[in-house]
């Protein structure tokens, strides 16, 4: 079996539930570990291994003060290999996280979409968890006690874009979640 045909059958077969909850956004997701635990039983029955690699990219200066991480994730069968890769940016100014971990999440995130796309893992959500089944807007205002959870949200890594998404959010309350 060549390793075309061996990723292929671990891209048809591969099942990985969105086992993790986030709280605040109240939604489930998967993490590379959950995507690496799926893949055991491929990488034994195939005879192939999974290697993740990462490389912090310079940037040419003046144009991007970020980091950028290229993370590839790649499948060997002992003699030929097939890579995918993602690049994400690193926010180093991101609030309520130390700088070793916003590049751990950064790297986190890597993984998981260079996994995903070497597997054609579909991360989007299914039409049950986006149809509001006929009751229109569903949103809730954003409160003092909802603001205060946003706010820690923010600070842990979140973003403003997640909170809209949720919450109907004053132009008031979005300035002030803005400058967290």
């Amino acid at each position: 079996m060549t390793i075309n045909e061996k990723l292929t059958q671990i891209q048809t077969e591969f099942k990985s539930k969105k086992s993790r909850f986030n709280s605040f956004g109240k939604y489930y997701f998967r993490s590379a570990e959950d995507i690496l635990e799926a893949t055991k039983p491929f990488l034994k029955e195939l005879k192939v291994s999974v290697r993740i690699s990462e490389e912090l990219l310079t940037m040419k200066p003046g144009s991007c003060d970020q980091p950028v991480l290229q993370c590839t994730a790649t499948l060997y069968d002992g003699t030929d290999a097939i890579s995918a890769t993602a690049i994400v940016g690193v926010d180093t100014d991101q609030k309520g996280m130390q700088m070793p971990q916003r590049y751990g999440a950064a790297s986190s995130y890597g993984k998981k979409y260079a996994l995903g796309n070497l597997f054609l893992i579909d991360d989007t959500q299914d039409s049950d968890a986006t149809n509001t089944h006929g009751k229109g807007n569903t949103k809730e205002k954003l409160t003092d006690k909802t603001l205060q959870q946003a706010q820690k949200y923010i600070q842990n890594g979140g973003s403003v874009t997640a909170i809209k998404s949720k919450y109907v959010v004053s132009a008031q309350q979005e300035e002030l979640l803005n400058t967290l």
